[in-house]
């Protein structure tokens, strides 16, 4: 059996970097007990190379939170392993509370696994972390009390990009085909970017709606060939967006391509060379923000490569939790929810500190567009993107590229 299917009992320890927790005193109750956390990540298939990075992002703060004397004087015990599909990951989240003590759960990339996580967490009463998820629907209509999430919604994903399009005059009275991953993530992303060209008079003439298993992408550029649209824009996912990527380089069709989703580790796959247009991030080790570059050169000295940025988001969200343990002084639900409640400020490595919204639990943060940085520029194969200015600017509030309460239905029961 591959090592990835099998449980990883992570042993070895992680800390806070941040300055909310480094200096505060350890909490000593005489347990020496470990707070057991139940992690649950793709580590095969089509989003398997980002887990991967999660998985590395996560066990990085575990070894700083453990070194730096863990939470309440007790050091923590991260379960991870390889959620798979929908199902499993609900069934090893459920044996995570019930068999091995995991006080919380923490997670995921995929949205239709993060569904099936969620109703584990409030069927149990139990508090998850959700990771690396991006449909609006998880914080929507299918929210929950017990939930928070991290990474940006696809509407903030759309956001950050149309702003990017808006400004190059790429949107009104333009012919869009796109190109959309066919299970919730996908749905829900092309929902967004319907409503973007609607409100800003941009034409969706051709959608293709993809499964996640396909690798060869000629028939759809076949289409579009035929279609001739002024812009394609994909709505795929994991390693589905570098397949496609490579595959529009070699037809070599002359209409710009942009993205409503792309993780960098997807476009080092692709490869300089054959990623161009305008894309959206919710992290990049370019950042020029110091602690994020002391993340980015610890993040290198132990892996030999830079971060993704779902290894960032892993390591932000390990040190976020251990902060609500270690002020609390508790990991009971109810007292961990009520503190991510009130708006706590977390340290997330970027110029802005972001904090979790009481109505919907979603983390209001900074995102970026990138583009591609001109031929030869490059220093590696990890350095040929190009990272915009932060959406918003430091003049906004973070609040206005995430959905409104009015946009958004989310009411806890």
């Amino acid at each position: 059996m591959n090592s990835f299917n099998r449980r990883n009992v992570l042993k070895t320890g992680a800390a806070f970097a941040g300055a909310t927790v480094i200096g505060m005193p350890s909490i000593v109750s005489g347990q020496t007990d470990k707070i057991k956390i139940g992690h649950l990540t793709p580590l095969t298939g089509f989003l398997g190379a980002l887990g991967t990075y999660a998985q590395l992002g996560l066990r990085m703060a575990e070894e700083e939170i453990n070194k730096a004397g863990g939470v309440m004087g007790r050091q923590i015990d991260v379960l991870s392993e390889d959620s798979v599909n929908p199902a499993t990951a609900a069934t090893k989240a459920q044996r995570m509370l019930e068999q091995d003590g995991a006080t919380v759960l923490m997670g995921e990339i995929s949205s239709a696994s993060a569904v099936t996580i969620m109703q584990v967490a409030e069927r149990n009463k139990k508090l998850y972390m959700q990771i690396g998820a991006r449909s609006d629907s998880l914080r929507g209509k299918g929210c929950s009390r017990y939930t928070f999430h991290v990474d940006i919604p696809n509407t903030v994903m759309v956001n950050a990009v149309g702003k990017a399009l808006l400004r190059d005059n790429m949107v009104k009275g333009k012919k869009f085909h796109t190109l959309t991953a066919d299970y919730i993530f996908g749905h829900d992303l092309l929902k967004a970017a319907k409503a973007f060209f609607a409100a800003n008079e941009g034409q969706l003439t051709g959608d293709e709606l993809i499964a996640t298993d396909v690798t060869d992408f000629s028939p759809y550029l076949l289409k579009i060939r035929q279609a001739k649209p002024d812009v394609v824009c994909c709505n795929l996912a994991g390693n589905q967006v570098t397949n496609l990527i490579k595959q529009y380089a070699e037809f070599g069709l002359p209409y710009p391509i942009v993205g409503f989703n792309l993780n960098t580790a997807d476009a080092w796959a692709a490869g300089e060379g054959n990623l161009s247009g305008t894309w959206p991030t919710v992290w990049h080790h370019d950042l020029d923000v110091p602690s994020s570059k002391k993340f980015v050169a610890d993040f290198i000295a132990k892996h030999k490569k830079p971060p993704e940025n779902h290894a960032w988001i892993e390591y932000i969200s390990l040190k976020m939790m251990a902060q609500a343990m270690n002020e609390t002084k508790s990991s009971d639900t109810a007292k961990l929810i009520e503190y991510f409640e009130k708006e706590t400020q977390f340290d997330v490595l970027k110029a802005r500190k972001a904090y979790f919204r009481k109505w919907d639990h979603q983390l209001v943060q900074e995102a970026y567009p990138f583009t591609v940085k001109a031929k030869g520029k490059a220093k590696d194969q990890y350095d040929f993107l190009a990272l915009g200015p932060a959406v918003p600017g430091a003049n906004e509030p973070l609040e206005v590229i995430n959905p409104t309460k009015e946009q958004n239905p989310c009411t806890f029961t």
